[in-house]
């Protein structure tokens, strides 16, 4: 039950944050001036916020620190939500920035189309690849900030649902009368998700690099019995692609 409740939160806060995020980014990098330095203004200034703490806030502000299944995941969503958007934000404006120089977005400019076109078909595609990783890394602190709402005791009601912070909580007091283990099990669980989500991403980013795919086929086409051959052809590759 606890992992239900993990995977509602990567969705419901994780997506809001790409949702928002993108569209901003497109808009901003593509358009410029003063909506841009607004937008970078802002991004830059939600950064002083801590994740934890905006998740208390909100978790009091919407159902006063003791949270239904909904009311907490909507709190720790809108917390994800506010601190990551300018994350993506970001990402999303350098990667406008840089495509909308490129002679295909001028092509399409000089053909008429529009600029909502333009973004929608031929920036945004191009733009959103590098996010995969940022998707994972962020649904890792999303799990991170409800078992921290749920170990501070303003998380879900235990009545509600499951939840690996509160489970934690409660083993502080097994632990002082010698049952430690009773522990283990929710903080092995919250570790090995934050793990293999991370692991998903950074595997991810490697499929998606072009050197690196250079670099498997020069290794898979040249190894055969002879790995050093094939790792010296692949070093070769790599450095003729450079």
């Amino acid at each position: 039950m606890g992992a239900q409740t993990a995977v509602l939160v990567i969705i419901v806060a994780v997506v809001m944050s790409i949702f928002i995020g993108v569209i901003l980014g497109l808009v901003s990098g593509y358009i410029g001036g003063w909506l841009d330095r607004t937008l970078v203004v802002i991004a830059d200034a939600i950064y002083a916020f801590p994740p934890l703490l905006v998740a208390i806030v909100m978790a009091i502000a919407i159902s006063g620190g003791r949270s239904s299944l909904w009311g907490g995941i909507l709190a720790a969503a809108i917390s994800i939500t506010v601190v990551f958007i300018p994350q993506y934000f970001r990402v999303i404006r350098a990667e406008t920035i840089r495509l909308k120089a490129e002679p295909f977005v001028e092509s399409a400019k000089v053909v008429g189309a529009s600029n909502i076109r333009i973004m929608r078909l031929h920036v945004f595609k191009n733009a959103t690849r590098t996010l995969p990783l940022i998707f994972t890394l962020n649904a890792s602190e999303a799990i991170l900030t409800l078992a921290g709402l749920g170990f501070l005791g303003f998380g879900i009601e235990p009545t509600s649902a499951a939840e690996w912070g509160f489970d934690l909580n409660k083993a502080l007091a097994d632990t002082t009368s010698g049952i430690w283990w009773t522990g283990v099990y929710p903080g092995l669980a919250i570790v090995l998700t934050v793990l293999g989500l991370t692991l998903v991403g950074e595997s991810i980013n490697d499929l998606n690099d072009p050197r690196l795919r250079g670099r498997k086929k020069a290794v898979s086409g040249k190894g055969g019995p002879d790995s050093t051959t094939g790792a010296q052809a692949a070093l070769d590759a790599e450095v003729r692609s450079s």
